[in-house]
């Protein structure tokens, strides 16, 4: 008999088997469902010179600041494929209990803000009062454009290549650790200007990743793009080794955390490299256009670090220690959830994002 599936992604197995058996695609679908893929990517046709990049992401944990959430995590999906994001849609379902105008309006003016922020049309949805929740569910879905030769792949990472990450890890992780349990870190001495510090880590450094990969795209030939979301940094590099079909060595020594992580992470024993890492870009390119690259990072003072290297051989995540190699294993529970010392907050980790053209 079957055991319940307990909250946070599928495992790689069995999703690999669902997409591979259900899924279906015209001759227009360049990019379909894939792990490892952010977004689907569809041809309108010989006669017009770009993609449709098209996605679909979830929050399903309420947060003062869902409605931004919603926007910031459907266009890192879109921007990782070179793209620019257009177009917004959200499916908001509120429960009975604890709805009432205030917030409702309060939900949609995050939504505004953040697409007006981004520059991204808010076009439509759809809205109900539900029962049998006991939070605010926001399911986003947003579509964007890139010229057909501007397209980037998780997939495209070549042997020879340069693994580098954008920005550091546990940002995401860090502002939910904070907003989670405030009044714990005060209770333990924590001094309030660092758990607000910590808390507005989705607005700075930022969960999005779009004006990085701008930037990357303008000032190197990429090769891939990622945006590891659940389960950190590890998952995302196993994730671009499976889609790309390559072995990615990886210095996890070299990857850079913010002290603010790095002490909220050592203080519920979280493995910061395994936590939810929104803000966090993963890329490929070329040993030859590292230089650019790095100046134009270097310019908006935007952290840049070569972490790793994509060879040929089996599709698997090695990390270097040492003169030893160790192969990386998917993690199938995110780290984020050792802050809830109960099954029942389970339910606030935002399920789903795993890269598999949601």
């Amino acid at each position: 008999m079957d055991q319940s599936m307990k909250s946070g992604k599928l495992p790689i197995n069995l999703l690999k088997k669902v997409l591979t058996k259900y899924t279906l695609l015209d001759p227009s679908v360049i990019v379909g469902p894939k792990i490892g893929e952010d977004a689907a990517v569809v041809d309108l046709g010989k006669e017009i010179d770009r993609y449709w990049v098209v996605t679909s992401d979830p929050i399903t944990f309420t947060t003062e600041e869902i409605g931004y959430y919603g926007v910031v995590v459907n266009i890192n999906d879109i921007a990782t494929r070179g793209a620019t994001p257009k177009w917004f849609l959200a499916t908001l379902l509120f429960p009975e209990e604890g709805s009432d105008q205030k917030l409702i309006l309060k939900t949609f003016r995050q939504i505004h803000d953040a697409c007006r922020r981004f520059n991204v049309s808010f076009v439509g949805g759809h809205t109900e009062i539900t029962p049998g929740l006991d939070r605010i569910i926001l399911s986003g879905h947003m579509i964007g454009e890139v010229k057909k030769e501007n397209l980037v792949k998780t997939s495209g990472a070549r042997a020879g290549d340069l693994l580098l990450m954008v920005k550091g890890v546990c940002i995401e992780g860090t502002s939910i650790i904070a907003r989670e349990k405030g009044k714990e870190l005060l209770a333990k001495g924590f001094h309030p200007s660092f758990i607000k510090r910590a808390k507005s880590f989705i607005f700075n450094p930022g969960i999005d990743v779009l004006k990085a990969t701008q930037i990357a795209c303008r000032h190197a030939l990429i090769h891939s793009m990622h945006d590891p979301t659940e389960g950190g940094l590890i998952n995302g590099i196993i994730e671009m080794a499976i889609a790309s079909e390559k072995e990615f060595e990886v210095d996890l020594e070299k990857v850079f955390i913010y002290e603010e992580s790095r002490i909220l992470c050592g203080e519920f024993g979280i493995n910061p490299l395994g936590t939810i890492a929104s803000g966090s870009l993963l890329m490929t390119l070329s040993p030859k256009d590292l230089p650019a690259l790095q100046k134009a990072f270097q310019k908006v003072s935007i952290p840049i670090q070569v972490i790793g290297r994509v060879k040929r051989g089996p599709a698997r995540a090695l990390t270097i220690e040492g003169k030893r190699k160790k192969q990386l294993k998917p993690l199938i529970r995110d780290e984020i959830l050792k802050i809830y010392s109960t099954g029942k907050m389970e339910l606030c980790l935002p399920t789903g994002r795993q890269g598999m053209v949601e």
